[in-house]
């Protein structure tokens, strides 16, 4: 990288578009693939790592509500006045 003849050759507009396009064609192939994995996934009944990661979001939020309403009725019993005994 640090020989003169590659930064000259990496400032050829050619070979920036040439680049350019080939990594716009990484991210077409590497898509097309995910899909293709998502969908044999789907027919053969297997979670993904995007199943993985929804499921785990959904967990941290019910988790959430789960405190949220145990601070609610902790507060709400915390309100309340213990009975007199006779």
């Amino acid at each position: 990288m640090q020989d003169p003849r590659v930064g000259q050759l990496m400032r050829d507009p050619r070979v920036q578009q040439a680049a350019v396009k080939a990594f716009r064609f990484r991210g077409r192939v590497q898509g097309e693939f995910e899909r293709r994995v998502q969908r044999v996934a789907g027919a053969l009944h297997l979670a993904t790592q995007r199943d993985l990661r929804s499921l785990q979001r959904r967990i941290r939020h019910l988790e959430q509500e789960l405190r949220e309403s145990e601070e609610r009725l902790t507060e709400s019993e915390g309100t309340r006045e213990t009975p007199a005994h006779s």
